[in-house]
């Protein structure tokens, strides 16, 4: 091929190629890629973060980035505002998980920046103005109660806790006993005037909302679970058989459920 000739082939396909790069650009810029949202995982009453690793393990292995805070657990305002901050540290659209009384906590942080879904797992979904204790009396069937806990005196104040045996009843009836044995022992007890605190806020009515009910629940009960999903106008999945802990005996659809609140627009 003629030198000359040569080179102006050589420089169209460069022209060409630098065309194509930049229309692919283009069309990457058009359309970004939307980010996954971090997946905030609260635990509830009796209990520790701990209680969520199966589940996390799952969200990670899907990609997700999960954050486990810990839950004071001295109430519903005090909860909330120290989650607060938690939740100013995490850059990005963020999916709130609540279980049990964690419920009541990301109902209270609803409203916070950037917060796409809500995810409710056998969990309490109150309404301003309404109390965790009053919810959990409205339906018979819970048995947290003066024969399951322990009461905990302290200079600053009262502090309730499940008794070893009741624990694993109440909250863990689906798992084996040595797990039950080691979750009572390890629970963490929460402030009595928690359940007795005016919940503040509700959660925005146009916000997503998804919600777990384990059939076979003795912490809150089944019906009362449904009853608040069902008032709140969220997505609901049930569980049959499962105990309160449902994310730890049955973290599949726990976490099928957190990952459909995550994508859905």
């Amino acid at each position: 091929m003629n030198p000359l000739r040569r080179v102006l082939v050589i420089a169209a396909s460069a022209a060409l190629l630098a065309t194509g790069a930049t229309a692919a650009t283009a069309t990457t810029d058009k359309h970004p890629s939307q980010p996954k949202p971090t997946i905030v995982l609260v635990h509830g009453a009796f209990a520790d973060g701990g209680s969520w690793n199966e589940v996390t393990k799952k969200l990670q292995h899907d990609g997700y980035k999960v954050v486990v805070p810990a839950n004071p657990l001295r109430g519903p305002g005090s909860d909330s505002s120290y989650l607060t901050g938690v939740l100013a540290g995490i850059p990005g659209p963020k999916v709130l998980v609540g279980h049990s009384y964690g419920g009541a906590i990301i109902t209270e942080l609803a409203s916070t920046p950037d917060i796409k879904a809500l995810v409710y797992v056998a969990a309490f979904i109150p309404q301003a103005g309404e109390t965790v204790g009053a919810l959990n009396a409205k339906f018979p069937g819970s048995e947290i109660g003066p024969d399951t806990t322990n009461v905990i005196s302290y200079a600053g104040g009262v502090d309730l806790a499940m008794k070893p045996e009741s624990f694993r009843t109440v909250f863990a009836d689906d798992l084996p006993y040595r797990e039950q044995s080691l979750l009572g022992a390890s629970q963490r007890p929460i402030a009595a005037a928690a359940f007795t605190e005016t919940i503040a806020t509700s959660a925005p009515a146009d916000l997503p909302k998804y919600a777990i009910v384990p059939t076979k629940d003795r912490a809150i009960a089944p019906a009362g679970e449904l009853w608040m999903a069902q008032r709140a106008g969220a997505k609901i999945v049930k569980v049959q058989g499962a105990s309160h802990l449902v994310m730890i005996s049955e973290p599949t659809p726990v976490t099928k459920l957190i990952e459909k609140a995550a994508t859905t627009n």
